[in-house]
Protein backbone atom coordinates (compact mmCIF):
# COMPACT_ATOMS: atom_id res chain seq x y z
CA UNK A 1 0.00 0.00 0.00
CA UNK A 2 1.18 3.59 -0.95
CA UNK A 3 0.33 7.15 -0.08
CA UNK A 4 -2.29 7.16 -2.85
CA UNK A 5 -4.32 4.36 -1.77
CA UNK A 6 -7.97 5.76 -0.77
CA UNK A 7 -6.67 9.21 -1.61
CA UNK A 8 -8.74 11.46 -3.78
CA UNK A 9 -6.21 12.97 -6.60
CA UNK A 10 -7.33 16.16 -8.91
CA UNK A 11 -5.06 16.33 -11.84
CA UNK A 12 -4.26 18.78 -13.68
CA UNK A 13 -2.73 18.78 -17.53
CA UNK A 14 -2.00 21.94 -19.15
CA UNK A 15 -0.74 22.50 -22.97
CA UNK A 16 2.69 20.90 -23.48
CA UNK A 17 4.30 17.74 -25.35
CA UNK A 18 4.89 16.54 -21.89
CA UNK A 19 1.04 16.19 -21.66
CA UNK A 20 1.00 12.55 -22.99
CA UNK A 21 3.20 11.51 -20.22
CA UNK A 22 -0.07 12.29 -18.11
CA UNK A 23 -1.68 9.34 -19.41
CA UNK A 24 0.43 6.65 -17.69
CA UNK A 25 0.85 9.09 -14.94
CA UNK A 26 -3.00 8.45 -13.84
CA UNK A 27 -3.00 4.82 -14.77
CA UNK A 28 0.13 4.71 -12.15
CA UNK A 29 -2.64 6.79 -9.64
CA UNK A 30 -5.63 4.82 -10.15
CA UNK A 31 -3.75 1.14 -10.36
CA UNK A 32 -2.04 2.08 -6.78
CA UNK A 33 -5.69 2.75 -5.67
CA UNK A 34 -6.30 6.58 -6.10
CA UNK A 35 -9.46 8.04 -7.36
CA UNK A 36 -8.80 10.36 -10.60
CA UNK A 37 -10.37 13.25 -11.35
CA UNK A 38 -8.99 14.77 -14.50
CA UNK A 39 -8.66 18.40 -15.28
CA UNK A 40 -7.39 19.83 -18.98
CA UNK A 41 -6.88 23.30 -20.85
CA UNK A 42 -7.70 23.94 -24.29
CA UNK A 43 -4.22 23.64 -25.20
CA UNK A 44 -3.63 20.52 -23.33
CA UNK A 45 -6.74 18.95 -25.54
CA UNK A 46 -4.48 19.89 -28.71
CA UNK A 47 -1.76 16.96 -27.09
CA UNK A 48 -3.80 14.29 -26.21
CA UNK A 49 -7.51 13.64 -25.62
CA UNK A 50 -9.96 13.45 -22.73
CA UNK A 51 -11.32 10.52 -24.33
CA UNK A 52 -7.97 8.96 -23.09
CA UNK A 53 -7.60 10.19 -19.48
CA UNK A 54 -11.65 9.20 -19.48
CA UNK A 55 -10.56 5.92 -20.15
CA UNK A 56 -7.72 5.43 -17.75
CA UNK A 57 -9.30 7.52 -14.92
CA UNK A 58 -12.69 5.61 -15.09
CA UNK A 59 -14.36 9.41 -14.58
CA UNK A 60 -15.60 12.57 -16.95
CA UNK A 61 -12.74 14.70 -17.63
CA UNK A 62 -13.79 18.52 -17.45
CA UNK A 63 -12.70 21.42 -19.56
CA UNK A 64 -14.90 24.03 -19.56
CA UNK A 65 -15.45 26.31 -16.52
CA UNK A 66 -19.43 26.32 -17.65
CA UNK A 67 -19.44 22.48 -17.44
CA UNK A 68 -22.97 22.41 -16.92
CA UNK A 69 -22.52 18.32 -15.59
CA UNK A 70 -21.45 20.74 -12.22
CA UNK A 71 -24.25 21.90 -9.50
CA UNK A 72 -24.53 25.02 -9.67
CA UNK A 73 -21.87 25.81 -12.44
CA UNK A 74 -19.27 26.08 -9.90
CA UNK A 75 -16.54 24.19 -11.20
CA UNK A 76 -13.88 25.54 -10.11
CA UNK A 77 -14.83 25.13 -6.55
CA UNK A 78 -16.80 21.88 -6.86
CA UNK A 79 -14.28 19.98 -8.82
CA UNK A 80 -11.57 20.02 -5.78
CA UNK A 81 -13.68 20.47 -2.58
CA UNK A 82 -13.22 16.55 -1.88
CA UNK A 83 -9.96 16.28 -3.13
CA UNK A 84 -6.68 15.30 -0.98
CA UNK A 85 -4.51 16.70 -3.25
CA UNK A 86 -4.09 18.95 -6.93
CA UNK A 87 -1.67 17.92 -9.66
CA UNK A 88 -0.34 19.73 -12.12
CA UNK A 89 1.60 17.77 -14.88
CA UNK A 90 2.67 18.91 -16.77
CA UNK A 91 2.60 22.87 -15.79
CA UNK A 92 3.75 25.01 -18.43
CA UNK A 93 5.44 28.67 -18.06
CA UNK A 94 1.92 30.11 -19.29
CA UNK A 95 0.02 28.24 -16.45
CA UNK A 96 3.11 28.87 -14.06
CA UNK A 97 2.83 32.25 -14.49
CA UNK A 98 -1.15 32.84 -13.55
CA UNK A 99 -0.89 30.83 -10.42
CA UNK A 100 1.93 33.19 -9.83
CA UNK A 101 -0.12 36.08 -10.28
CA UNK A 102 -3.46 34.68 -9.71
CA UNK A 103 -4.76 34.97 -12.68
CA UNK A 104 -7.83 32.07 -13.00
CA UNK A 105 -9.06 32.63 -16.95
CA UNK A 106 -10.05 28.96 -17.28
CA UNK A 107 -10.93 26.48 -14.93
CA UNK A 108 -8.09 24.70 -14.42
CA UNK A 109 -6.06 28.01 -13.02
CA UNK A 110 -9.85 29.22 -11.45
CA UNK A 111 -9.42 25.82 -9.55
CA UNK A 112 -5.87 26.20 -8.11
CA UNK A 113 -6.64 29.76 -6.87
CA UNK A 114 -9.77 28.50 -4.94
CA UNK A 115 -8.14 25.26 -3.74
CA UNK A 116 -8.11 24.29 -0.10
CA UNK A 117 -5.86 21.14 -1.20
CA UNK A 118 -2.27 21.46 -1.35
CA UNK A 119 -0.65 21.83 -4.84
CA UNK A 120 2.47 19.90 -6.66
CA UNK A 121 3.28 21.34 -9.76
CA UNK A 122 5.82 19.56 -12.59
CA UNK A 123 6.93 22.04 -14.87
CA UNK A 124 7.72 21.46 -18.26
CA UNK A 125 9.18 23.56 -21.02
CA UNK A 126 12.22 24.22 -23.35
CA UNK A 127 15.23 25.18 -21.59
CA UNK A 128 15.72 29.11 -22.21
CA UNK A 129 12.32 29.07 -21.10
CA UNK A 130 12.80 27.88 -17.63
CA UNK A 131 15.89 29.82 -17.45
CA UNK A 132 14.19 32.96 -18.17
CA UNK A 133 14.15 35.36 -15.36
CA UNK A 134 10.60 36.14 -15.11
CA UNK A 135 9.75 32.02 -14.53
CA UNK A 136 12.85 32.06 -12.07
CA UNK A 137 10.86 34.58 -10.30
CA UNK A 138 7.40 32.78 -10.79
CA UNK A 139 8.14 29.64 -9.45
CA UNK A 140 10.40 31.58 -6.47
CA UNK A 141 6.61 32.99 -5.83
CA UNK A 142 5.12 29.73 -6.01
CA UNK A 143 7.92 28.48 -3.32
CA UNK A 144 7.18 31.10 -0.91
CA UNK A 145 3.19 30.53 -1.45
CA UNK A 146 3.89 27.06 -0.26
CA UNK A 147 3.41 25.22 -3.60
CA UNK A 148 5.30 22.09 -4.32
CA UNK A 149 7.63 22.29 -7.48
CA UNK A 150 8.22 19.17 -8.89
CA UNK A 151 11.57 19.02 -11.02
CA UNK A 152 11.93 19.52 -13.83
CA UNK A 153 15.11 18.12 -14.94
CA UNK A 154 17.89 18.29 -17.82
CA UNK A 155 17.33 15.27 -20.41
CA UNK A 156 16.65 15.59 -24.33
CA UNK A 157 13.06 17.69 -25.23
CA UNK A 158 10.83 17.25 -28.14
CA UNK A 159 12.39 20.29 -29.43
CA UNK A 160 15.79 18.66 -29.78
CA UNK A 161 17.80 21.54 -27.91
CA UNK A 162 17.79 19.39 -24.63
CA UNK A 163 18.92 20.83 -21.34
CA UNK A 164 17.11 21.77 -17.93
CA UNK A 165 13.43 22.07 -18.48
CA UNK A 166 12.31 18.05 -18.98
CA UNK A 167 9.56 16.90 -16.81
CA UNK A 168 10.01 14.73 -14.25
CA UNK A 169 8.82 10.95 -15.76
CA UNK A 170 5.34 9.73 -14.55
CA UNK A 171 7.20 7.33 -11.94
CA UNK A 172 9.17 9.48 -10.36
CA UNK A 173 5.96 12.45 -10.25
CA UNK A 174 3.80 9.53 -8.68
CA UNK A 175 6.72 8.70 -5.62
CA UNK A 176 7.02 12.79 -4.95
CA UNK A 177 2.98 12.41 -4.86
CA UNK A 178 2.58 9.44 -2.68
CA UNK A 179 5.50 10.92 -0.34
CA UNK A 180 3.40 14.22 0.39
CA UNK A 181 0.42 11.92 0.94
CA UNK A 182 1.75 9.58 3.38
CA UNK A 183 1.66 8.69 6.78
CA UNK A 184 2.97 11.61 9.18
CA UNK A 185 5.43 8.99 10.81
CA UNK A 186 7.12 12.60 12.69
CA UNK A 187 3.78 14.13 13.61
CA UNK A 188 4.38 16.52 16.51
CA UNK A 189 8.24 16.20 15.81
CA UNK A 190 11.15 18.64 16.08
CA UNK A 191 13.68 17.95 13.93
CA UNK A 192 16.70 20.39 13.69
CA UNK A 193 19.31 20.27 11.41
CA UNK A 194 22.19 20.89 9.73
CA UNK A 195 23.47 21.43 6.04
CA UNK A 196 26.33 22.81 3.96
CA UNK A 197 29.87 23.68 3.82
CA UNK A 198 30.94 26.63 6.54
CA UNK A 199 33.63 28.68 5.70
CA UNK A 200 36.41 29.80 7.52
CA UNK A 201 38.36 32.99 6.65
CA UNK A 202 41.38 33.35 6.21
CA UNK A 203 41.28 36.98 5.87
CA UNK A 204 39.15 39.57 4.58
CA UNK A 205 38.73 38.02 1.03
CA UNK A 206 40.37 34.16 1.68
CA UNK A 207 38.78 31.53 3.55
CA UNK A 208 38.91 27.73 3.75
CA UNK A 209 35.61 25.79 3.14
CA UNK A 210 34.41 22.73 0.88
CA UNK A 211 32.40 21.43 -2.05
CA UNK A 212 29.37 20.08 0.06
CA UNK A 213 25.99 21.48 -2.41
CA UNK A 214 24.21 21.14 0.72
CA UNK A 215 21.92 19.07 -1.10
CA UNK A 216 21.62 16.04 1.04
CA UNK A 217 20.67 18.39 3.74
CA UNK A 218 18.20 20.03 2.10
CA UNK A 219 16.77 16.98 1.59
CA UNK A 220 16.56 15.48 4.56
CA UNK A 221 15.11 18.86 5.61
CA UNK A 222 12.16 18.06 3.20
CA UNK A 223 11.47 14.52 3.86
CA UNK A 224 11.64 15.26 7.62
CA UNK A 225 8.75 18.01 6.82
CA UNK A 226 6.83 15.87 4.18
CA UNK A 227 6.69 13.28 7.82
CA UNK A 228 5.00 16.28 9.69
CA UNK A 229 7.38 17.54 11.33
CA UNK A 230 8.30 20.79 12.29
CA UNK A 231 11.82 21.48 10.96
CA UNK A 232 14.63 24.09 11.56
CA UNK A 233 17.30 23.79 9.08
CA UNK A 234 20.99 25.21 10.10
CA UNK A 235 22.27 25.89 6.85
CA UNK A 236 26.11 26.93 5.68
CA UNK A 237 26.20 29.17 2.37
CA UNK A 238 24.56 27.36 -0.68
CA UNK A 239 22.65 28.50 -3.74
CA UNK A 240 19.79 26.25 -2.40
CA UNK A 241 16.16 27.64 -1.41
CA UNK A 242 14.66 26.45 1.84
CA UNK A 243 12.07 23.52 1.16
CA UNK A 244 7.98 24.64 1.75
CA UNK A 245 7.17 25.18 5.08
CA UNK A 246 10.99 24.90 6.61
CA UNK A 247 12.26 27.40 8.62
CA UNK A 248 15.76 28.27 7.64
CA UNK A 249 18.70 29.94 9.42
CA UNK A 250 21.62 31.18 7.52
CA UNK A 251 25.47 30.61 8.94
CA UNK A 252 28.45 30.85 7.73
CA UNK A 253 31.33 29.67 10.09
CA UNK A 254 31.46 26.16 12.02
CA UNK A 255 31.45 28.36 15.22
CA UNK A 256 28.00 30.21 13.99
CA UNK A 257 26.89 27.22 13.14
CA UNK A 258 27.33 25.68 16.75
CA UNK A 259 26.02 28.46 18.41
CA UNK A 260 22.76 28.24 16.29
CA UNK A 261 22.15 24.79 17.27
CA UNK A 262 22.96 24.70 20.69
CA UNK A 263 20.59 27.68 21.17
CA UNK A 264 17.91 25.68 20.02
CA UNK A 265 19.31 21.55 20.71
CA UNK A 266 17.14 21.57 23.97
CA UNK A 267 13.86 21.89 22.37
CA UNK A 268 14.54 19.38 19.44
CA UNK A 269 13.17 15.98 19.32
CA UNK A 270 15.57 14.74 16.75
CA UNK A 271 19.13 16.50 15.48
CA UNK A 272 20.53 15.67 12.06
CA UNK A 273 23.74 16.53 11.39
CA UNK A 274 24.56 16.37 7.78
CA UNK A 275 26.16 19.59 7.43
CA UNK A 276 29.91 19.53 6.14
CA UNK A 277 31.66 21.10 8.94
CA UNK A 278 34.96 22.36 9.02
CA UNK A 279 37.13 20.46 11.20
CA UNK A 280 39.59 23.74 11.92
CA UNK A 281 39.85 27.53 11.10
CA UNK A 282 42.31 29.40 10.79
CA UNK A 283 43.41 30.47 14.42
CA UNK A 284 43.97 34.25 13.38
CA UNK A 285 42.38 35.27 10.89
CA UNK A 286 43.38 38.87 9.66
CA UNK A 287 41.18 41.66 9.47
CA UNK A 288 43.35 43.14 6.07
CA UNK A 289 44.08 41.22 2.58
CA UNK A 290 46.96 39.30 3.35
CA UNK A 291 49.67 40.29 0.40
CA UNK A 292 51.56 38.07 -1.73
CA UNK A 293 55.16 37.23 -0.41
CA UNK A 294 58.09 35.73 -2.11
CA UNK A 295 58.11 32.87 0.43
CA UNK A 296 55.67 30.47 2.18
CA UNK A 297 52.49 31.47 4.41
CA UNK A 298 52.53 29.43 7.33
CA UNK A 299 48.35 29.29 8.94
CA UNK A 300 48.13 27.75 12.16
CA UNK A 301 44.77 25.88 12.07
CA UNK A 302 42.81 25.66 15.54
CA UNK A 303 40.34 22.99 16.00
CA UNK A 304 36.41 23.91 16.03
CA UNK A 305 33.86 22.75 18.32
CA UNK A 306 32.07 19.24 17.66
CA UNK A 307 28.60 20.22 17.22
CA UNK A 308 27.61 16.35 16.86
CA UNK A 309 29.28 15.66 20.10
CA UNK A 310 27.94 18.80 22.26
CA UNK A 311 24.89 17.84 20.93
CA UNK A 312 24.52 14.15 22.02
CA UNK A 313 26.38 15.22 25.25
CA UNK A 314 22.71 16.79 26.01
CA UNK A 315 21.51 13.74 26.26
CA UNK A 316 18.28 15.25 24.63
CA UNK A 317 17.74 14.68 21.15
CA UNK A 318 17.78 11.79 19.23
CA UNK A 319 20.90 12.41 17.30
CA UNK A 320 21.58 11.34 13.46
CA UNK A 321 25.58 11.48 12.45
CA UNK A 322 26.86 12.09 8.69
CA UNK A 323 30.01 10.86 7.85
CA UNK A 324 31.76 11.51 4.34
CA UNK A 325 35.01 9.57 3.75
CA UNK A 326 37.05 8.86 1.38
CA UNK A 327 38.44 5.64 2.13
CA UNK A 328 37.64 2.62 4.49
CA UNK A 329 33.89 3.77 5.40
CA UNK A 330 33.10 1.00 7.38
CA UNK A 331 35.95 0.94 9.58
CA UNK A 332 35.51 4.76 9.74
CA UNK A 333 32.03 5.02 9.95
CA UNK A 334 31.43 2.61 12.68
CA UNK A 335 34.57 4.57 14.81
CA UNK A 336 32.96 7.59 14.01
CA UNK A 337 29.30 6.53 15.69
CA UNK A 338 31.27 4.92 18.56
CA UNK A 339 32.96 7.90 19.82
CA UNK A 340 30.34 10.29 19.00
CA UNK A 341 28.27 8.11 21.43
CA UNK A 342 24.95 8.21 18.91
CA UNK A 343 22.06 5.80 18.10
CA UNK A 344 22.39 6.11 14.06
CA UNK A 345 24.98 7.44 11.71
CA UNK A 346 24.67 8.07 8.06
CA UNK A 347 28.05 7.48 5.73
CA UNK A 348 29.09 7.52 2.35
CA UNK A 349 31.92 8.25 -0.26
CA UNK A 350 32.80 11.94 -0.34
CA UNK A 351 33.93 11.76 -3.77
CA UNK A 352 30.46 9.78 -5.06
CA UNK A 353 28.50 13.04 -2.97
CA UNK A 354 29.56 16.29 -3.29
CA UNK A 355 27.66 18.32 -5.61
CA UNK A 356 25.80 15.74 -7.46
CA UNK A 357 21.73 14.85 -7.26
CA UNK A 358 22.23 11.18 -6.55
CA UNK A 359 23.76 9.32 -3.77
CA UNK A 360 24.21 6.03 -1.83
CA UNK A 361 24.11 5.64 2.07
CA UNK A 362 25.26 3.29 4.42
CA UNK A 363 23.31 3.07 7.78
CA UNK A 364 25.25 2.17 11.38
CA UNK A 365 22.92 1.75 14.06
CA UNK A 366 22.82 -0.79 17.25
CA UNK A 367 20.98 -3.42 14.85
CA UNK A 368 23.83 -3.37 12.61
CA UNK A 369 24.42 -2.50 9.08
CA UNK A 370 21.59 -1.00 6.20
CA UNK A 371 22.70 -0.38 2.59
CA UNK A 372 20.52 2.20 0.72
CA UNK A 373 21.46 2.10 -3.06
CA UNK A 374 22.20 5.02 -4.92
CA UNK A 375 19.12 6.73 -5.84
CA UNK A 376 18.48 10.48 -5.81
CA UNK A 377 19.09 12.40 -2.97
CA UNK A 378 15.43 12.98 -2.08
CA UNK A 379 14.45 9.53 -2.29
CA UNK A 380 17.43 8.38 -0.28
CA UNK A 381 16.14 11.29 2.79
CA UNK A 382 12.83 9.54 2.39
CA UNK A 383 14.29 6.35 3.20
CA UNK A 384 16.55 7.74 6.36
CA UNK A 385 13.59 9.78 8.09
CA UNK A 386 11.52 6.08 7.78
CA UNK A 387 14.34 5.01 9.69
CA UNK A 388 14.68 7.10 12.15
CA UNK A 389 10.98 7.23 12.94
CA UNK A 390 11.22 3.15 12.90
CA UNK A 391 14.14 3.81 15.87
CA UNK A 392 12.25 6.28 17.71
CA UNK A 393 9.65 4.27 19.59
CA UNK A 394 12.45 2.43 20.82
CA UNK A 395 13.76 5.42 23.01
Amino acid sequence: MTGVSGKKILLGITGGIAAYKAAELTRLFVKAGGDVRVVMTDAACRFVTPATLQALSGKPVFTDMWDPRVADGMGHIELSRDRDVIVVAPATTDFLAKLANGLGDDLLSALCLARRAPLLVAPAMNVEMWRNAATQRNVGLLRTDGVAILGPTEGDHADREGGMGRMLEPEEIFAEVAAALGPKALSKKKILITAGPTYEPIDTVRGVTNQSSGKMGYAVAQAAFEAGAEVTLVSGATSLDAPSGVQRVDVLTAGEMHKAVMARAKQADVFIAVAAVADYRPADPKSHKIKRGNGHLNLELAPNPDILADVAALKGPFCVGFAAETEDLMENAQAKRRSKGIPLLAANLAQETFGRDTNALTLFDDDGVHELARAPKIALARQLVAHIARMLPRR
